[in-house]
C-alpha cells in the first residue's frame, strides 16, 4: 500500500490534505505536536477509508528535528510515496520588536526542518525513480511582507527551493510542487499574533482549508510545480509581478496593518 508522510497534520490545511490522501487510498504517517487532535483524525480516517494511519508526535522547531523524524520513519517504513511538508507558522509584528526565540523556532520549522526532511526523502525517491513532494509555501512567497518580514522571507525560500529542485528532478520520476495558498481560515492568524478582528482572515476573504487541500492534492498528482488556489490569489500574484517593487511592498504593508 502506498503511503504519504505529512507534517503539520493535526489541523488546518494539513489535516485536510490527510483526508484527501486517505480518499485516494494512501496509508498515512501523520506528524504534529498534538497527539489528541491526531488521534481523532486517525480514528476518523481509518474507519472511513480502511487505511492505516501512524502517528508521530514531534516538535519540528528543535535542531535536527528533520533528521530525527526521518530516521524514526525509516526504522519501520519504506520510502514514502508522497511527502507533504505542511508544518509552519507565522509571526505578526515589526521585525525589531520580535521575540528572538519565536523567530528561531519559525525559521527552524519553515526552513531548516523542511529542507532536511525534503532532502533526505528526495534522495531515496530518486534511487527508487518515483515519488511526489509538496511543500506548502504561500502567496506571501511572491513579495516582501512588512509586519511579517521573516514569515514572508521563509515562504519565498520554500517557493524558490521547490521550483529549483523540481527542475533538477525533471525526467527522474519525482515531482516537486509548491502549494501557495492565500489567507485561509485555519486559526493561523491567532498563532501568528494578528488582531482577533483582522478582516484578512474573515469570510469571504479567507479561503476554506478543505478547498485549498483539494486543490493542492490535484496539483500534487498532476505534477504541477507551483499551485495557487483561488482566482483572487492568482490575480494578486500576477498584479505583484507588474507593480514596481517598492509599490508592492507599500501595498502589502497597508493590507497587513488593517
Amino acid at each position: 500500500m502506498p503511503y504519504a508522510l505529512i507534517t503539520g497534520a493535526s489541523r488546518g490545511i494539513g489535516r485536510h490534505l490527510a483526508v484527501e490522501l486517505a480518499r485516494r487510498g494512501f496509508d498515512l504517517v501523520l506528524v504534529a505536536r498534538s497527539e489528541e487532535l491526531m488521534d481523532d483524525l486517525k480514528s476518523e480516517l481509518e474507519s472511513a477509508h480502511k487505511i492505516q494511519v501512524t502517528l508521530i508526535v514531534s516538535d519540528l522547531s528543535v535542531p535536527l528535528a528533520g533528521e530525527a523524524l526521518y530516521a524514526r520513519v525509516r526504522q519501520t517504513m519504506p520510502v514514502p510515496d508522497v511527502l507533504i511538508n505542511n508544518a509552519g507558522f507565522g509571526a505578526f509584528g515589526t521585525f525589531h520588536d520580535a521575540d528572538d526565540h519565536h523567530l528561531h523556532r519559525l525559521i527552524q520549522v519553515n526552513i531548516v526542518t523542511l529542507t532536511s526532511l525534503m532532502r533526505q526523502v528526495l534522495a531515496d525517491m530518486l534511487v527508487r525513480g518515483a515519488g511526489r513532494i509538496m511543500n506548502v509555501a504561500s502567496c506571501a512567497a511572491f513579495n516582501p511582507g512588512p509586519l511579517m518580514a521573516v514569515y514572508f522571507a521563509t515562504k519565498a525560500y520554500v517557493l524558490h527551493l521547490s521550483e529549483a529542485v523540481a527542475q533538477e528532478c525533471a525526467g527522474s520520476g519525482v515531482t516537486v510542487t509548491a502549494l501557495c495558498p492565500g489567507a485561509t481560515a485555519t486559526g493561523f492568524h491567532r498563532t501568528a499574533g494578528f488582531p482577533e478582528d483582522s478582516w484578512l482572515f474573515a469570510p469571504p476573504m479567507a479561503e476554506r482549508p478543505e478547498l485549498v487541500a483539494r486543490y493542492g492534492a490535484r496539483a500534487l498528482f498532476a505534477g504541477r510545480r507551483v499551485a495557487i488556489p483561488g482566482i483572487a490569489n492568482k490575480l494578486s500574484v500576477i498584479a505583484i509581478r507588474f507593480l514596481p517593487r517598492r509599490v508592492a511592498v507599500i501595498l502589502t504593508h497597508r493590507v497587513l496593518r488593517h
